[in-house]
């Protein structure tokens, strides 16, 4: 609403006639009726004003005065009484009085004048016809104004999506980040005394090849940056709904040991819905034979990849690794074996007719092997090359299934092993390629040591990746465990053995949680990407000097090179995977959340090492390679910019609503997994530029305004209560579109005013704040994003996989694999929900794998309200993050009434004595108003 301040001025005139004593004796009459042409005026500073000139009755006037003084360059003539000059100062109404004198008397007049400032005049622009580009930084548009100073700054219609205007300056500044056709825009500069307007015409170009804008991370994602880069879609070959099936969630690559052949795994939704609609036997509408995870296989014998194939397996949680044993194929000596683990394994959905799922029973989970056929041509998992069995009935936790993650393989081929994530063990083969034989398993929790067991311990816990130092019997595996923070050590030639040695010979805890890892050629260290303390770890594993050994000679911080002064205490990286150059002076590291990848140089010392700069890739990488030669490096990255699902009606919507999931429209079936390959030969040059556009691709130079500044301040004066609620899972305009306020879209909404009285009155009572948008894909990383302002790596890969029915429970409410961990004892958790596990190391501590951390790596601390205790302010949690599992949740395995089923009948928990909301966070706890009463 624009508003318009007028300036009123008024007169009052007074006359009055002042009758002498004793008369005169020449009957002189004293002036009268005294006014003047202009008795109110507003003046312009600056501007000579047109002479005031008075009128009067009664006797000749022989002087005029005036009080109080007049505005600075404005003048009485004493004799005429004329008032006229140029006003030279600016000053508010007032009131003086003209006083006409003769020798008779006086006659009074009230003037009422005000000085303004000049309006704004001769209004343009550095650039009044501008061309711009999508994701391109434009430079900013300066206003050149004549005439007074400007009050207020408006532009109509709205800029294009990006572009602002700086309504103190005037300045036109920012990054597109839609296309818009040429179109009009006027500008008006206004004060008090009037305005100037000035028309611009602005344009927004396509992006340049490789640009795109990701709407709900405000970032950009620039993966053709680097010189002599290339991009591509990981296509199936398939045509769905009339168009090729592109994959999505690629977490891990693998290059051959011969150079020849690089690996692109995916693990996450990659599911197609049935054409029909028709629910199938297993109760979900997905086209089993379609919805296949993927290995894409590349020839990069000669640099940059050329796609050869693509081979499927059910189901895969990140885990592959080559045969390192080179065989004569076809004439050439190759590496023609591959291993790819199979996440909650082949079942229920390993072949037709896909009828009950089968969640128990062994020979679920396992690992696949893939060889090269004899004329070198083509990759299968056949007969001849069987699979792998890990035979586990369930995971370890409340109703989940295994999940086997990472696979590893010695350098002489005999040993194999694979990382069981849900299981919180190792499982060991040894024979070599078509003579493997399962050699044993070893629980990687303290309180399962055979030898000294420590129940309770926390230890081994969500265990993910792997890699094997040495062959035969001095062969180490080293595995890291995500929730508690360390790597294991692992003896080998103990495992299956007799002896009374326990395998598990060393625990080296590390900051953050340690990701993917690699050695050096030597074997001697061990590099590891940590996510949430954004750095990799250095440990030593060869050294002969015993105090060194399984020690961390250093730890090298990932984003110091772009992250501001004033986000220095805190991480959020992503930080997932590292690969080293061949010649080990360079580790390529993979940051997901920020899009790109570091480059640190490595001086050899194990000391000091720090990034030398930064490269953009596509949206959130997973995983790094770098060829034999150390002249190519390949980038796999899990997501696509998606854009808006015209055609996809929720699936859930109100009775009588259509389902559209035929459309394939999901947001995790959009999301589209890409390859970024770049030569290094002039990388170390461009390094500069490109850890600029990095920092400006994830918005790291952005700063305050002060309009921003001024909102927020008068926000915490006026601010004293804040009552956070979340409504789940539906759009604005789903729910909200029908408003009167905002540019909800009333053509969109399912859930309005009829349907959701209680929310519509609460949004018409308070303020609603429109066009907020998600930074998440899906419910549950939403989640994560809505009380942490971020989703670890760990919810990153586990929400497409849980999405699409492939295994892993959703721990970002305090709950691992349905365990409530805010609870540190067993007999604690046993009391609050019955159905827990009755075991002291199913899980054991009380650290949330899933929980971001707080500043300076305050472990599991950076929630909302983790900051606002920090903060000290008050809290009251009237039912926000709490344990669920007693009420009714559908657990796999578990199909017999819950216990806790009789709560949900309470109507007064207090009243009666009895806990009926149980936190799954330990630090935040619930209000009174739910506890029994003492």
């Amino acid at each position: 609403m624009r508003l318009t301040h007028h300036l009123s001025a008024f007169v009052v005139v007074v006359s009055l006639v002042l009758c002498g004593c004793g008369g005169s004796s020449n009957n002189l009459q004293p002036p009268s009726r005294l006014s003047y042409a202009t008795p109110s005026a507003v003046y312009i500073e600056g501007t000579a004003i047109a002479a005031n000139n008075p009128t009067s009755g009664g006797g000749a006037v022989t002087s005029y005065s005036v009080s109080p003084g007049l505005p600075a360059g404005i003048s009485l003539d004493a004799t005429t009484g004329v008032i006229s000059g140029t006003p030279t100062a600016v000053c508010s109404a007032a009131i003086y009085t003209v006083t006409a004198s003769n020798a008779a008397g006086t006659t009074l007049a009230l003037l009422s004048i005000a000085v303004a400032v000049p309006a704004p005049a001769g209004l343009r622009y550095t650039t009044g016809a501008a061309v711009y580009s999508v994701g391109s930084t434009i430079a900013a548009n300066n206003p050149t104004i004549d005439g007074g100073p400007v009050a207020r700054w408006n532009v109509t219609p709205d800029l294009p999506a990006g572009i602002t205007m700086n309504y103190a300056t005037g300045v036109i500044s920012g990054t597109p980040t839609v296309v818009s056709a040429e179109s009009s825009y006027t500008v008006t500069a206004s004060n008090s005394t009037g305005n100037s307007s000035a028309r611009l015409t602005i344009t927004v170009n396509a992006a340049a090849a490789g640009v795109q804008f990701i709407p709900n991370m405000n970032q950009w994602i620039t993966p053709l940056a680097p010189q002599g880069a290339q991009f591509t879609y990981l296509d199936t070959g398939m045509i769905v709904n009339g168009a090729d099936w592109l994959a999505g969630q690629a977490v891990s690559t693998a290059v051959s040991p011969d150079g020849k052949t690089l690996l692109v795994l995916t693990s996450g939704f990659n599911r197609v819905s049935d054409a029909d609609n028709v629910q199938n036997p297993d109760g979900s509408y997905f086209d089993w034979p379609d919805s296949q995870e993927y290995v894409f296989i590349y020839d990069i014998s000669t640099g940059p990849p050329v796609f050869r194939q693509a081979v499927t397996i059910p189901n895969s949680y990140s885990g592959i690794a080559f045969d390192p044993v080179q065989r004569v194929v076809a004439g050439q000596t190759r590496n023609n074996a591959f291993y790819v683990s199979s996440g909650l394994g082949d079942y229920p959905y390993g072949g037709p007719p896909f009828t009950t799922p089968v969640y128990s029973g062994a020979g679920g989970d396992n690992v696949h092997v893939f060889t090269l056929s004899a004329d070198g041509t083509t990759w299968a998992s056949d007969a001849q090359q069987p699979e792998l069995a890990l035979d586990h009935n369930a995971g370890v936790g409340l109703g989940v299934q295994p999940c086997a993650a990472g696979v590893a393989v010695s350098s002489d081929g005999q040993t194999l092993v694979v990382v069981n994530y849900y299981n919180d063990s190792l499982t060991v083969f040894s024979g070599g390629l078509g003579n493997w034989a399962r050699q044993g398993e070893v629980d990687l929790r303290p309180g399962k040591d055979t030898v000294s067991p420590q129940p309770g311990v926390p230890g081994g816990e969500y265990p993910y990746w792997a890699v094997v130092a040495g062959s035969g019997s001095n062969a180490t595996a080293y595995v890291s465990s995500i929730r508690d923070r360390e790597i294991d050590v692992v003896n080998l030639a103990e495992v299956g053995g007799t002896g009374a040695e326990w395998p598990v010979t060393a625990r080296i805890p590390v900051k953050g949680q340690p990701n993917k890892m690699t050695l050096n050629a030597a074997q001697t260290r061990l590099y590891v990407a940590e996510d949430q303390s954004d750095s990799v770890a250095v440990i030593d594993i060869g050294s002969k000097d015993g105090a060194k050994q399984n020690t961390i000679l250093e730890t090298i911080p990932i984003t110091a090179a772009i992250t501001p002064a004033s986000l220095a205490q805190y991480r959020g990286a992503n930080t997932n995977s590292v690969a080293l150059s061949p010649d080990e002076a360079q580790l390529y590291v993979t940051n997901g959340n920020l899009n790109c990848v570091a480059v640190v140089a490595l001086t050899g010392s194990d000391n000091n090492d720090r990034v030398a700069g930064l490269i953009p890739t596509g949206w959130y990488p997973n995983s790094v390679s770098v060829s034999n030669d150390g002249q190519w490096v390949y980038v796999a990255n899990a997501k696509s910019p998606t854009g808006p699902n015209p055609d996809y009606c929720y699936s859930n919507g109100p009775a009588g609503y259509a389902s559209c999931r035929p459309s394939n429209e999901h947001n995790p079936q959009r999301t589209k997994a890409g390859l970024q390959s770049f030569p290094t030969a002039t990388l170390s040059a461009q390094l500069p530029v490109l850890t600029a556009q990095v920092a400006a691709n994830n918005r790291f130079s952005a700063r305050e305004s002060a309009r921003d500044a001024f909102v927020m301040a008068a926000v915490r004066r006026g601010v004293q209560h804040i009552i956070f609620v979340i409504k789940e899972n539906r759009t604005y305009d789903e729910v909200l579109g029908d408003l009167r306020v905002g540019n909800g879209d009333p053509s969109l909404t399912q859930f309005g005013q009829a349907i959701t009285p209680n929310l519509h009155k609460l949004v018409q009572t308070f303020v609603t704040l429109d066009n907020l948008m998600a930074t998440s894909e899906v419910s549950y990383d939403g989640w994560s994003w809505t009380t942490g302002a971020r989703a670890t790596d760990v919810v990153e890969h586990q929400y497409t996989v849980q999405y699409a029915n492939r295994g892993v429970s959703l721990d970002f409410n305090g709950a691992n694999r349905n365990v409530n961990v805010a609870i540190p004892t067993l007999a604690g958790r046993l009391g609050a929900d019955p159905i827990t596990p009755n075991d002291p190391d199913v899980l054991a501590g009380q650290a949330d794998v899933a929980a971001p951390d707080g500043p300076d790596n305050e472990v599991n601390t950076g929630h909302l309200w983790d900051a606002a205790l920090r903060a000290g302010v008050t809290l009251r949690n009237y039912g926000f993050f709490l344990d669920v599992t007693c009420y009714g949740i559908t657990l796999r395995g578990n199909s017999t009434t819950t216990p806790c089923a009789g709560n949900n009948e309470i109507t007064d928990p207090a009243a009666v004595n009895k806990v009926v909301a149980i936190p799954s966070n330990a630090a935040r706890p619930v209000h009174r108003s739910l506890l029994p009463r003492l």
